[in-house]
C-alpha cells in the first residue's frame, strides 16, 4: 500500500481549506480536494446527530500518513476528528508518480 486516500471530515469549507492547504504546504499530501457540503448522520455520546460538514479528499502516500494524522489533530477543531486511510488499490501511474514526486 504506497499510495493511500485519507477521508477527514470538517466543520465547514473553511477548516477544510486551511487545513489542506497547510498539508499540501508541508509536502504531507499532494493534492486535497474539497467537498463543501455533507450531511453526516452519528451518534456522539449517546445522542444521534446530524450536521453539515464539509470532506477533505487527501491523497497522499502511506509513508507520510502518521506525520499527516498528527497534523491534522493539531489542526482540527474536533475532539475526536474523523481521519480514516484507504489504500490506493491502482491507478494512472502518471498521477501515482505526481503523488509521490510531490510529497518527497
Amino acid at each position: 500500500m504506497e499510495y493511500v486516500i485519507v477521508f477527514v471530515t470538517t466543520t465547514d469549507a473553511a477548516e477544510a481549506e486551511t487545513i489542506g492547504r497547510s498539508l499540501v504546504e508541508k509536502r504531507l499530501a499532494a493534492c486535497c480536494s474539497i467537498v463543501p457540503s455533507v450531511k453526516s448522520i452519528f451518534r456522539w455520546k449517546g445522542d444521534l446527530s446530524e450536521e453539515n460538514e464539509s470532506q477533505l479528499l487527501i491523497k497522499t502516500r502511506s509513508v507520510r500518513l502518521q506525520e499527516l494524522i498528527r497534523h491534522v489533530n493539531e489542526m482540527h477543531s474536533y475532539d475526536t476528528p474523523e481521519i480514516i486511510a484507504l489504500p490506493v488499490l491502482a491507478g494512472s501511474e502518471t498521477y501515482l508518480q505526481w503523488i509521490k514526486d510531490e510529497t518527497s
